[in-house]
């Protein structure tokens, strides 16, 4: 029979095995923007952190509207110290060993609102829950689209620079043969030079784009990208009569100025005193009488206009405060997400007219150019200035297009998904 720890390292050995070939088809699964963002939001510490912070308000909730616990007393009342009897503790009359139990009695409105402060900042935690869902989703994907823009510029300067690199070699074969000038073989050269330079940065932008989206998503920084979603339309309410009062940020600022609120509810119950009573048993010696004694306490709250009336105006100024924040906010969140509309409205309209104007008379203008030259009309220098406007032209698009996609990331995570943060 084989030993048990032989048959548990072969296990270990045939698991490895099993994941080296799973792992290597995983992380060449191209990488979808959805799935970026879901991976992110899976992954995030900072998300738990405030689930564990509404946790312990709820928990705090219960806590705060339960009454104080009593509080027992043991004393030893009118010992002597002097004369015949001291330190006796059953010869004297006054002489008692008591036992007694306080309880204070907050009044059930006040329990309940102070349990309804902490189940405000439950709510709260979990609206800023919310709100990091979707700066982290609009994160994620600003990540993923810059890393697809990087991918695509160094992309097109690869291809320019083999292109390039075609054009140096024909014409280091010409100048040999007779059929090119020195000039024209520099210049090619110094067209190559330029872009292997612009490559170079291309290729660390390239690096930094991945490193940034794999700090995200947790995966491999060479996963290859999928395409992008359409990008036509976004999920951004722009019909309702009220669009805007769903944004993460301004429900979290709703939740702050009710957790004031629950506050100032707290403070105008600290107007009313809790009472306290207290019972207490007494043993004196056997020859004398045992005792029971009943007491009742109340503060005197004999300053209450300049102590609790006070401190409740400055719960209910905070509430104005907060309130006027949020009204001020509102307004400037609308107009940003207003401007964003416009903005990428305005992105797409330019993206469609380069493409139908301005992409085909770059293309058409080398062509001419690089016509003219093999027909002896003009120098290279043509074909080669025609060629960096066609490449800053692609450039411009991919700048443009990155630029859109942004705003459009902005307008599609607005709003996470309410059941679990991330939209399907």
């Amino acid at each position: 029979m084989e030993h048990p720890s032989l048959f548990l390292a072969r296990a270990v050995l045939a698991l490895a095995g099993l994941l080296a070939l799973i792992t290597p088809a995983a992380a060449d699964e191209p990488l979808s923007l959805g799935a970026a963002v879901s991976a992110a939001v899976a992954r995030s510490r900072s998300l738990d952190a405030s689930t564990a912070a509404a946790q312990g308000a709820r928990e705090m909730a219960v806590a705060a509207a339960q009454r104080p616990d009593p509080v027992l007393r043991l004393s030893l009342d009118n010992l002597p110290v002097n004369g015949p009897e001291r330190f006796s503790t059953t010869r004297d009359f006054m002489t008692m060993r008591s036992i007694g139990l306080m309880q204070t009695l907050p009044g059930a409105d006040k329990r309940r609102a102070r349990g309804e402060r902490f189940e405000r900042e439950a709510e709260a935690a979990l609206s800023e829950r919310a709100q990091r869902v979707a700066m982290l989703q609009t994160e994620v994907a600003q990540a993923w689209l810059e890393r697809r823009m990087q991918e695509q510029r160094w992309l097109l300067l690869q291809a320019q620079i083999t292109e390039a690199r075609v054009l140096v070699q024909t014409l280091d074969a010409a100048l040999r043969g007779g059929r090119a000038s020195i000039a024209d073989v520099f210049s090619a050269r110094e067209a190559l030079a330029q872009l292997e330079q612009g490559l170079i940065g291309a290729q660390a932008e390239r690096t930094n784009a991945r490193l940034t989206l794999a700090r995200f998503t947790g995966g491999p920084p060479d996963q290859p990208l999928a395409d992008p979603p359409p990008m036509r339309q976004t999920t951004a309410a722009v019909g309702e009569a009220d669009p805007w009062r769903n944004l993460p940020d301004l429900v979290a600022l709703q939740a702050r100025e009710a957790v004031a609120r629950a506050e100032a509810e707290v403070a105008r119950q600290e107007l009313k005193p809790d009472w306290s009573a207290e019972i207490m048993f007494s043993q004196r010696g056997s020859q004398f009488s045992n005792m029971v004694s009943v007491g009742v306490s109340v503060p005197l709250q004999w300053d209450r206009p300049q102590r609790q009336q006070r401190e409740l105006a400055a719960r209910l100024a905070r509430v104005n405060e907060l309130e006027a924040e949020r009204e001020e906010q509102t307004r400037e969140r609308t107009l940003q997400v207003q401007r964003w509309q416009q903005d990428w409205r305005a992105g797409r309209d330019r993206l469609v007219y380069l493409d139908a104007q301005r992409q085909p008379l770059a293309t058409q203008r080398v062509d001419a150019a690089l016509a003219a030259y093999r027909g002896g009309r003009e120098g290279l220098g043509a074909v080669l200035q025609a060629r960096r406007d066609a490449l800053n032209l692609a450039l411009e698009r991919l700048a443009l297009e990155r630029e859109t996609a942004g705003l459009w990331a902005q307008l599609e995570y607005l709003i996470p998904d309410s059941s679990t943060g991330v939209k399907p």
